[in-house]
């Protein structure tokens, strides 16, 4: 197994701040899609970051190799909403976790 940071970039610098209404559902099935990878354990972590006027995405996966992350990213909503959203994924060769939470 291997791990992937992904980052999604938004159509604009000032996405989410002035997102449509199409734009912000088609948001909701994105988070959706990351649930349920989250669920399946494919995705450790998932989540907007602010900077500057707008917002990026960022997810950390586990996945057998690049083509996976791949996969992972060509099937989120967002990359067919047609929006203008894009993925970087970037492999990570190790990673520092803190243990499971009880």
């Amino acid at each position: 197994m291997a791990y992937f940071f992904l980052r999604l970039q938004p159509p604009r610098p000032t996405f989410p701040h002035d997102g449509t209404g199409e734009e912000m559902a088609a948001m909701k099935r994105h988070a959706e899609y990351w649930h349920r990878n989250a669920l399946a354990g494919s995705a450790i972590i998932v989540g907007p970051v602010f900077e500057g006027e707008g917002a990026w995405g960022m997810a950390i996966v586990e996945v057998e190799d690049q083509a996976a992350a791949q996969v992972l990213a060509d099937g989120d909503p967002i990359i067919a909403s047609g929006f203008g959203f894009r993925f970087d994924i970037l492999p990570m060769p190790s990673i520092i976790s803190r243990p499971p939470v009880v």
